[in-house]
């Protein structure tokens, strides 16, 4: 295969009908096969206010698997995602009947910073093992952005342990945070838990802006606070320990002032970086997804309260899906040459077989620069 911004058919007709869609993250990996077909307006823009078609139905449930993938010297591990990916795909291509895959699209978190070896290793590998002959490797901010969105201008705040904000004008990428609980995550599960921890210590120490309520709920979480900074910082797994108390935060908001104040100041944090990455011009759509806007009203209200400020320009619209259902929507405008988003080697690349015209650069991040903020 051959990198390429694919446009326009397959030569001599359609291919085969079925494509693979893979969602890998922190948690683990999910994996899809849907039956795809060629509508008039397949991968097109769509029209201002109209919501996007919904993406091709999966074949059955998805399979999953509960190991993230590990990351190398040179970045995500190729080789421990297709030690998973391979007996899952085949199992469902079996399960279905399928000899053929029209397309495979593999949504991978840290695709962006740490995408080097899959780019260079699974579009060989996919090849040789199931005759892949179109893959897309996109970040799990763009399928996310397309399950929630489509082929839509506009942003999409994606939080959940962490969080990051992406959007496109259709020509480009931009990102904002996504940086990880050390650095940014601003807004995200983590950040809330830990400012709600370090509100613990405060009221703990006798300090200023402390909280009586989280005290007592942390030290029902996590034992006597002397002790947390030796039960914390040796794990692994510290952004999901922080964020498992971001909850509690929120249940406590409207009652704790302290508590109502954090997610105020994590409502803020999420619409600055939508503002950042949303496109200024027209009326762009604006979606949230993820796993932290389950907390509801407490961090949804003032949320909305901040982007209206911030975006007034943005129409706020429910994701129409999840990230998996983004990767299968890549995946099937992919296998029909109609892909319209926004090409780039880090944040969403392409390789296909040839011969295909605008085939070469077109993955380029010369050509399709993402601007970080």
């Amino acid at each position: 295969m051959t990198s390429a911004g694919v446009r326009g058919g397959r030569p001599g007709g359609p291919g085969p009908s079925v494509v693979l869609a893979v969602d890998s993250g922190g948690s683990g990996l999910r994996v899809a096969l849907a039956a795809h077909g060629v509508t008039s307006d397949a991968g097109s823009p769509v029209r201002q206010g109209a919501a996007p078609p919904p993406p091709p139905a999966p074949l059955g449930d998805p399979l999953t698997s509960k190991e993230p993938v590990r990351t190398g010297p040179r970045g995500i591990s190729a080789g421990h995602l297709l030690d998973q990916l391979l007996p899952m795909a085949q199992r469902l291509m079996a399960e279905a009947g399928v000899e053929r895959l029209g397309a495979v699209a593999v949504g991978a978190a840290g695709l962006a910073t740490l995408g080097d070896e899959l780019r260079d290793e699974l579009p060989a590998a996919l090849e040789r093992e199931l005759g892949v002959r179109r893959l897309a490797l996109a970040a799990d901010a763009v399928t996310a952005y397309t399950g929630a969105l489509g082929p839509r201008a506009g942003a999409v705040i994606a939080a959940g342990t962490g969080m990051i904000a992406i959007g496109t004008d259709l020509t480009s990428w931009r990102r904002a945070d996504g940086w990880g609980h050390l650095l940014g995550d601003c807004g995200g599960g983590a950040w809330i838990g830990r400012a709600g921890l370090e509100a613990a210590l405060r009221a703990f120490d006798g300090r200023p802006g402390g909280s009586a309520a989280l005290l007592a709920r942390a030290e029902e979480m996590f034992g006597p606070m002397p002790g947390l900074p030796g039960r914390l910082y040796p794990r692994t797994d510290r952004p999901a320990v922080l964020a498992s108390f971001a909850p509690e935060v929120a249940s406590r908001a409207g009652s704790d002032p302290v508590a109502a104040d954090i997610l105020r100041a994590a409502a803020r944090h999420m619409a600055e970086s939508a503002a950042a990455v949303c496109p200024v011009d027209g009326e762009p759509h604006l979606a949230l997804t993820g796993g932290l806007f389950k907390m509801g009203a407490p961090l949804l209200d003032p949320l909305r309260e901040e982007l209206a400020e911030r975006l007034p320009h943005a129409r706020q619209v429910p994701a129409a899906g999840d990230p998996l259902d983004g990767a299968l929507r890549i995946a099937a405008d992919l296998a029909n040459g109609l892909l319209r988003l926004p090409l780039d080697e880090r944040m969403l690349y392409v390789a296909a077989e040839k011969p295909y015209p605008e085939i070469d650069g077109r993955n380029s991040s010369q050509d399709r620069q993402v601007r970080d903020n």
